[in-house]
């Protein structure tokens, strides 16, 4: 018997929510107040579409991330990150360890406790998304990670450029510091794009060596666990980044394309977090519980706070 496939209808939802999906294009919306729109939409009235949103903003965010390529100074790129490989590899070490011992102290599920770490050490829902098969995560403890990553990444849209403001950083250092500090390369480049544009450059450079750490943890993970038939996922992203900087610094007779697929990028961003906010449901952030919470909100603050003294102090 032939199955008839019914298109669901239209309702006020599906149109408020394309509409706030496509304002999120215009100047005065930037990333922070695009994840707000996003947050308080689906708080207000359901996410309609709960099913697409995780993908796209994925896909959105590794276009945006290649476009921004196009923008960025090929010296400059490769200066920052010679000089953040230190940064990165103290950094992820020291999450790492703190944050295993942290979450023993505490009392929290392994698996939970090292998805939560190794979010925070390297690149926030990436990471756990890579390892999670890798350790045999169920959904609650998958969940609780990404819950705890998700709500500190928002905070950290909002406060990092205002701390980087008060603490007088310069575009260089907040690059530096946002990139080591914040979990997701969404809310790095959100945040550094706020701060300015040799802050933006630096720290998408930087958070992008710091996200090809995934494959060395996750080839520790797999041997460590002994799960032979598991696959590693690669960051192939950032190679075609990789490839837009070459191509806009060898191929300089075509800046106003790049410059254009620049502008593109930025706002593509900006739908990223339009989608990363109407992702953040109230109900299931609670189900977190405390402790997960507190092993995140207590590790994220020890690398912050020791990552910025390390910029001011060595910069």
């Amino acid at each position: 018997m032939e199955t008839i496939h019914r298109i669901q209808p239209v309702t006020y939802r599906n149109v408020l929510f394309v509409t706030l999906f496509v304002a999120c294009l215009l100047p005065v919306v930037d990333a922070p107040i695009a994840l707000l729109l996003g947050f308080v939409f689906t708080q207000a009235f359901g996410n309609p579409f709960a099913h697409l949103s995780h993908k796209s903003a994925q896909i959105l965010l590794k276009i945006s991330v290649v476009g921004l390529g196009f923008g960025m100074n090929l010296n400059h790129a490769i200066e920052a990150g010679r000089e953040g490989l230190l940064f990165t590899v103290f950094s992820i070490v020291l999450t790492l360890l703190g944050g295993l011992w942290l979450g023993k102290k505490l009392g929290i599920e392994p698996k939970s406790s090292f998805l939560i770490t190794a979010g925070t050490a390297i690149c926030g829902g990436s990471a756990i998304a890579a390892l999670s098969p890798l350790i045999k995560a169920n959904e609650k403890q998958i969940s609780a990670a990404l819950g705890v990553v998700f709500v500190l990444n928002a905070v950290a849209l909002f406060i990092f450029p205002m701390i980087g403001h008060w603490a007088h950083l310069s575009q260089h250092n907040f690059g530096i510091w946002s990139a080591i500090a914040i979990h997701d390369t969404s809310s790095v480049v959100g945040a550094s794009a706020r701060f300015g544009a040799e802050a933006l450059q630096t720290a998408t450079t930087i958070k992008l060596e710091r996200a090809l750490w995934i494959i060395p943890l996750s080839i520790i993970t797999m041997l460590v666990n002994r799960k032979n038939g598991a696959t590693i996922n690669f960051p192939y992203f950032i190679g075609l980044f990789i490839l837009a900087v070459m191509v806009s610094n060898y191929f300089t007779e075509y800046q106003f394309i790049y410059s254009n697929l620049l502008i593109i990028s930025k706002k593509l961003l900006v739908l990223t977090m339009f989608l990363i906010g109407a992702g953040l449901n109230l109900d299931n952030i609670k189900a977190v519980g405390i402790k997960p919470f507190l092993q995140g909100i207590i590790l994220w603050a020890f690398v912050s706070a020791i990552s910025l003294f390390a910029v001011i102090v060595l910069n």
